[in-house]
């Protein structure tokens, strides 16, 4: 029995109280259903009081913790946490409900050194930040599940082939929002976490296994330490189908209706797509309609939407269909960087014979080393390097790779690679 499996059954008799019956147990080589946590659902933290009982015990408790977020994405505004789930062990399963305790700076002060384990840590680091929350030390599982080669790395994926357990995931995509949270719900945000601490430990070993622990480590050096993202830049320019728009008045259609219905949206507080369909936003540019009637006959603007809706669009076309030359967007957002590949060969025919040669080694390396390409070197960084070259030394291009932002075990393994193709294609 491997490491993993002696995991997984000590795991089973702890959630089921008890060995399994014979009827229980599914048939060798099947995942077991998790169906409950082991200590049942914890009462939902809501209150100030609860919340200090919640920081003292976490405090108190031991070894890494095992944090999760749900967040009410398609169905409100921004990407909020709506609850957050904890498990430590000597402290147990916490579910806290951020609508009722907004601020949880103080428990995250209380696990400050703690080591945190998330899976896809930075989806929830953003939320978690907003109330509170940030880790100075962490270990991400799903990106330590693509390190070790783990070619599908969900949680429930993660948990049924290191573990041996089979999560229930229906309720992955549901309204967070919803108060008060129904109890099957509540069971599941509590099972995301029940078994976060066993993952992480299989995935230590196996990371360390095959050599892997530090490039892992630095990885979650490098998550921790991040600074908040910046805005976007022209995030309208990100409408679903804007590919179909050409022209600069359209362009202006998208951006006066993408901004109408982010206002809305934000005042609402529900999700964009709930006020105006990307879809709608194009058909209203690409049609260019002269008054509400017309903007009433294309598709998402129909029988659903009321007089006084269809004018507040028709102003935004309105507005866009008025603005001078001078303030319309230009075709294309300016991007710092190399131009798409596929223009390289166009205007510099070595530039793109040293990324079609350094695409290759770094492929092939990835693919010893049983893990994505993208975690070993990511692709813009291969592409700056080779549409402005350092010069083709080992200290150059180590030093490139470094104000990228790639990390050491990135830099040893890849630079030499690079070398080569920028030598042999100077």
């Amino acid at each position: 029995m491997t490491d993993a499996q002696d995991t997984a059954s000590d795991t089973a008799l702890r959630t089921t109280g008890g060995a399994p019956s014979d009827d229980d147990v599914p048939p060798r080589g099947l995942p077991i259903p998790l169906l409950e946590p082991r200590e049942g659902i914890p009462p939902v933290v809501a209150s100030e009081d609860a919340l200090a009982q919640v920081v003292a015990a976490f405090a108190a408790g031991r070894g890494p913790v095992a944090v999760d977020a749900e967040r009410a994405s398609g169905y409100r505004y921004g990407q909020r946490a709506y609850l957050v789930q904890l498990r430590r062990e000597g402290a147990g399963t916490a579910l806290i409900d951020p609508v009722g305790c907004p601020d949880l700076s103080g428990l995250g002060e209380a696990l400050d050194g703690t080591e945190w384990i998330l899976h896809a840590a930075t989806q929830d680091l953003p939320c978690l930040r907003d109330i509170g929350m940030l880790p100075s030390r962490l270990f991400d599982t799903e990106l330590a599940g693509r390190l070790a080669g783990f070619p599908r790395v969900g949680l429930g994926a993660m948990v049924e082939s290191v573990l041996g357990f089979a999560l229930e995931k229906g309720h992955s995509a549901v309204d967070w929002s919803t108060r008060p949270l129904p109890d099957p719900w509540l069971r599941y945000a509590a099972l995301d976490v029940e078994l976060l601490v066993d993952l992480r430990d299989e995935l230590e070993k196996e990371l360390d296994r095959q050599g892997k622990l530090e490039w892992a480590l630095q990885e979650f050096d490098a998550i921790a330490s991040a600074p908040p993202a910046p805005p976007r830049k022209d995030p309208w320019r990100r409408t679903s189908g804007m590919h179909k728009v050409r022209r600069r008045r359209q362009m202006a259609v998208v951006r006066e209706l993408w901004t109408t219905r982010d206002r809305i949206a934000q005042r609402r507080d529900v999700s964009p797509g709930k006020v105006l369909s990307d879809a709608a936003i194009v058909e209203a540019a690409l049609a260019l309609p002269p008054n509400a009637g017309a903007l009433s006959a294309l598709p998402g603007f129909g029988q659903r939407m009321g007089r006084r809706q269809l004018e507040q669009w028709q102003a935004a076309v309105d507005r866009a269909k008025a603005l001078p030359e001078a303030e319309l967007p230009q075709p294309g957002q300016q991007v710092a960087g190399p131009p798409p590949p596929r223009a390289w060969a166009d205007k510099d025919p070595a530039a793109a014979a040293r990324l079609s040669a350094a695409r290759t080694a770094v492929s092939a390396l990835a693919e010893q080393l049983h893990l994505p390409q993208e975690n070993l070197m990511t692709p813009d960084t291969v592409r700056r390097v080779c549409w402005e070259p350092p010069q083709p030394t080992e200290d150059a291009v180590e030093a490139a790779l470094s104000g990228y932002g790639a990390r050491p075990w990135q830099v040893h393994l890849v630079a030499p690679l690079l070398v080569q193709a920028l030598r042999a294609n100077a």
